[in-house]
């Protein structure tokens, strides 16, 4: 008998196969996003934080009132300040006397760690 082609068992062995290592990769993938999104709020908020004490230095000691202010040393400040950005909500309280900026997870598949700076470039996860 000359067949050519694969069995049914052969294929569902290779199906069986691949659903296995996705089970294992999927994970690990979303594990990674997570992180990645955890370091760039991290990194943003620290990035808002700086420009406001650079803000404060070039402007004997006041800190800015709006997020308009922040654009000159940042620009994308404006794109942070009370939107949703890789799965964080990002929160700035701004003052002539201080700021408080905050980034929150959007959700826990976005996200575990809350950071918060203040006034002096004070960053602290929660």
């Amino acid at each position: 008998m000359n067949r050519k082609g694969f069995t049914l068992v052969e294929i569902m062995i290779v199906v069986a196969i691949i659903a296995l290592l996705a089970a294992i990769a999927i994970p690990n993938l979303l594990q990674a996003r997570i992180t990645a999104n955890t370091a760039a709020a991290k990194a943003n908020v620290r990035s808002l934080s700086t420009a406001a004490e650079t803000y404060s230095t070039a402007n004997a000691g006041a800190y800015p009132a709006d997020v308009a202010a922040l654009t000159t040393f940042i620009a994308s400040a404006g794109s942070y300040c009370g939107n949703l950005v890789q799965g964080y909500n990002y929160t700035c309280t701004l003052g002539s006397t201080g700021y408080t900026i905050v980034a929150t997870a959007g959700s826990a598949q976005t996200g575990t760690t809350t950071y918060t700076a203040t006034t002096g470039g004070s960053l602290t996860p929660l």
